[in-house]
């Protein structure tokens, strides 16, 4: 058996499949966010550590006895800094905190930067918060002798190594992303050092074995390895079977991402395009990145007083966009924008705007950003015939429906099943005790595909010209 666990922003969660990757069992502990102040995320590193106890609790009643291997995935870009001692010396920053906006910039603006890692300097990514500790937290800074991401600090507690794998990484801005490597000049960029890194491996090579203690707690083998793994997005692609060029998936979650594999490394950070390492050896992936996917629906059905299932289960068949536009932008956006400091907005309401035209302007909302981002991964040259459909907002057949019709691109939907970063990171596990690769990361079988509605081509096209105008006119007024 093997065992995923995915350090998501809301909960940890963990399942125990067998060597068939069918799903024995799995678990759920909840996590909070904190934001103390505006634009501010944090997260409490033990907290992690609590849930992946409670996930272990959970898990353990089935019996981890035949466990071989652990695979790790969770969410990027934040920054865990601890001491000589390996003690936590604040909260983590998270991937959604834009508090390092200025200093991304000021990172962003050194040519360096592109040229080395592949992408800009997103104020969401590891770097630029070291330098905001620096400026703001100095004390804290002075103490900084190990940086690691969220993930990794799981693994820290699981097999005391300080280890890293290459997708995550490559969410800093100091991977050498073509070379799959620290960036020697990058670190010095920000008065750091190799020394302050993790050892870094592929996501599916051995990065540890279980400590001891742990294996004894729970009842697994002495022997336990643990996988390299990978940040969400790349353990979703494995667990999605995407690995291979010219697959692909849209994954409507918290945030949204456009997600497409590659068998070469070909950035373009002008397009504000995420250009990573993938979980697995040579091979690298691109997204774009909406900050407010499923978080725009949730929000909006807070306003309104109504469930997002009801919401969206009441709307019938796909219609043409209506004149009320919405913008997702309620914590800035990345792609293609790369602002942090732009915010939602409503564009057109009038008296007809009641609340099913307002639900249907969210999700048109979202699935033009996806739109935008599809049109960032074109300019770079990536192409995709067909999508496959992740994450709690897939649920949705109007939602999809809408984003087959936007893109002209069929999507399909993998039958019921988990197929996200835990699973993925149960597949590292397998390929990290048994030596095998990408083949172990099949597509799931497909429950039904949802073309784009002919008819409403045109029609989703003038919306999306509609979306970009509100879009520039918005930029600077928030």
């Amino acid at each position: 058996m093997f065992i995923g666990l995915d350090l998501g922003t809301s909960g940890l969660k963990g399942i125990l499949i067998d060597d068939a990757q069918r799903v024995v069992a799995e678990a759920i502990a909840p996590l909070s966010v904190s934001r103390p102040h505006d634009g501010w995320s944090e997260q409490v590193p033990a907290d992690w550590i609590a849930a992946a106890e409670a996930v272990f609790d959970q898990l353990s009643s089935h019996g981890l006895s035949r466990v071989r291997g652990i695979g790790l995935s969770g969410h990027m870009h934040g920054a865990t800094l601890l001491d000589s001692a390996d003690q936590v010396l604040r909260p983590c920053i998270l991937w959604n905190d834009t508090r390092s906006h200025e200093e991304a910039a000021d990172l962003d603006a050194d040519p360096l930067f592109r040229r080395v890692t592949g992408n800009i300097v997103f104020p969401g990514f590891t770097a630029p918060k070291l330098m905001w500790v620096q400026r703001h937290e100095p004390a804290i800074w002075g103490r900084v002798a190990k940086v690691l991401l969220p993930k990794d600090y799981l693994r820290l507690w699981l097999t005391g190594d300080h280890v890293a794998e290459m997708s995550d990484a490559a969410g800093t801005s100091w991977l050498d992303t073509g070379a799959r490597d620290w960036s020697d000049e990058c670190l010095a960029a920000t008065g750091l050092s190799r020394s302050h890194m993790p050892r870094l491996v592929e996501g599916s090579a051995v990065s540890g074995t279980l400590r001891t203690a742990l294996a004894n707690r729970w009842g697994l083998p002495i022997s336990v390895v643990v996988a390299g793994g990978g940040g969400d997005n790349a353990a979703s692609g494995v667990g999605v079977g995407v690995v291979r060029a010219g697959d692909a998936f849209v994954s409507l979650g918290t945030s949204g991402v456009l997600f497409a594999a590659n068998d070469g490394y070909q950035p373009d950070p002008a397009t504000a395009v995420h250009t990573f390492c993938h979980a697995l050896p040579n091979t690298w992936h691109q997204m774009g990145v909406i900050l407010s996917a499923t978080d725009s629906l949730n929000w909006y059905a807070g306003l309104v007083g109504e469930s997002a299932t009801d919401l969206t289960g009441s709307l019938g068949p796909l219609r043409a966009p209506g004149k009320t536009c919405f913008l997702p932008y309620l914590g800035g956006e990345r792609t293609p924008l790369n602002d942090a400091a732009i915010r939602g907005a409503f564009v057109g309401l009038e008296h007809a705007t009641d609340r099913a035209a307002g639900t249907r302007a969210v999700l048109e909302g979202v699935t033009f950003a996806v739109r935008d981002c599809r049109d960032a991964l074109a300019a770079t040259g990536t192409r995709f015939d067909r999508l496959l459909a992740v994450g709690g907002g897939s649920r949705s057949d109007y939602w999809l429906a809408a984003i087959a019709t936007a893109l002209d691109c069929p999507i399909q939907v993998p039958v019921a099943g988990d197929f996200g970063g835990a699973f993925g990171a149960a597949r590292l596990a397998i390929m990290a005790v048994t030596g095998a690769g990408a083949e172990v990361a099949n597509l799931p079988s497909i429950a039904r595909t949802i073309d784009p509605v002919s008819t409403l081509l045109a029609s989703f096209n003038d919306g999306h010209a509609r979306y970009r105008a509100a879009q520039s006119a918005l930029r600077g007024l928030t």
